[in-house]
């Protein structure tokens, strides 16, 4: 599975954005889709899966409530709408895909080059 995030930017705190990874390669449908983050000089945090079905997402205690993960499996394509962004979201953002979820990064064998993500205070 090829995977491209895009959608990154700057906003200001309390603004929104929302990111998209596009999926080629396999079957779509057949995996799960993940988003993880990394500040600088930090380890890469889980922040929202899906699996393969679709249905709600789970969240990083951090995020829950202003992010929401959806996927559309005709375009093969994962969304992260992110409202009401904090300073403290500033990250490269990161699309993964496996067969199944976890909120553990080497649990995951696909992942997108990333899409920074800057909020200003």
């Amino acid at each position: 599975v090829q995977l491209q995030a895009y959608g990154g930017g700057l906003v200001q705190a309390g603004g929104s954005l929302r990111l998209s990874c596009a999926a080629s390669g396999r079957i779509f449908s057949n995996y799960a889709m993940g988003w993880f983050r990394q500040a600088p000089g930090k380890e890469r945090e889980f922040v929202a899966a899906m699996s393969w079905s679709g249905g709600n997402g789970v969240y990083a205690d951090s995020v829950k409530g202003r992010f929401t993960i959806s996927r559309d499996n005709a375009k093969n394509t994962v969304y992260l709408q992110m409202n009401s962004l904090k300073p403290e979201d500033t990250a490269v953002y990161y699309c993964a895909a496996d067969r199944t979820y976890s909120s553990r990064p080497s649990r995951w064998d696909y992942w997108g080059q990333g899409t920074q993500v800057t909020v200003s205070s």
